[in-house]
């Protein structure tokens, strides 16, 4: 695919690039002609960031500063399950070292990569970040999955808060949250759904498509797959 809306040679930075949509995104993006360079970085690149600690993620922004500027930037990161925990059925279940953690892969770590990142990013450029319907307050019909769901409504409004500031110094910037749709992937794989995932590749280049094809009037805004916009 080749996305039209960075110009020649733009430079894109693809973080949580060892995921399932990461990977894709890198993979899609290399295959472009417009892509000069595609910088990937994750636990195991150099350098390396984990959203789990926050030293990292300045340590990685300072390392990458001289690189800059980025026309496109992608936080492809999130966790839904892990070895000691499932989503929450019930609030009997909640449990509060399982919230934190969700939290701080979900909201904190995201929140210091827009603090670190943006300066990097293009004045025309774009950021976006993978959200998740279940994140949205207005469509919450079935309950369940509190940490997840929580976390997500909570990066929503970390990434509207920064595109309102970040739109004073530069209006042409967007910056976007994406409800990527059920990707065939670990995160997905256990849940009721997973049999109609679409591959990765496919999930990665509809998503690209949003972004290119957004304006800087849409910065702030919360967009599917398909386009459509998602209520906050």
């Amino acid at each position: 695919m080749q996305l039209t809306s960075f110009g020649d040679d733009y430079r894109a930075l693809v973080i949580g690039s060892s995921g399932a949509l990461g990977s894709a995104f890198c993979q899609l993006l290399r295959s472009d002609p417009a892509c000069a360079e595609v910088v990937e970085l994750g636990r195991r690149t150099t350098p390396g960031m984990d959203l789990q600690e926050p030293e990292s993620i300045a340590a990685a922004a300072e390392a990458l500063a001289g690189a800059a500027p980025f026309q496109l930037m992608l936080l492809a990161t999130g966790v839904l399950h892990g070895p000691d925990f499932q989503p929450e059925k019930s609030l009997a279940a909640l449990d509060a070292d399982v919230l934190q953690q969700v939290f701080q892969v979900n909201s904190i770590g995201p929140a210091l990569v827009l603090r670190h990142f943006l300066p990097l990013l293009d004045p025309g450029g774009a950021l976006a970040v993978l959200s998740a319907r279940v994140g949205s307050i207005a469509d919450n019909r079935l309950g369940g999955w509190y940490a997840y769901r929580a976390s997500k409504a909570a990066l929503n409004m970390l990434l509207k808060t920064a595109a309102i500031e970040h739109a004073r110094k530069h209006p042409q910037a967007r910056l976007l949250c994406l409800h990527p749709g059920t990707v065939i992937s670990p995160l997905s794989q256990p849940f009721r759904g997973a049999a109609a995932a679409r591959p990765a590749r496919q999930a990665a280049a509809e998503l690209l498509t949003v972004v290119d094809n957004s304006t800087a009037a849409e910065s702030g805004h919360f967009y599917a797959y398909d386009g459509q916009a998602v209520p906050w």
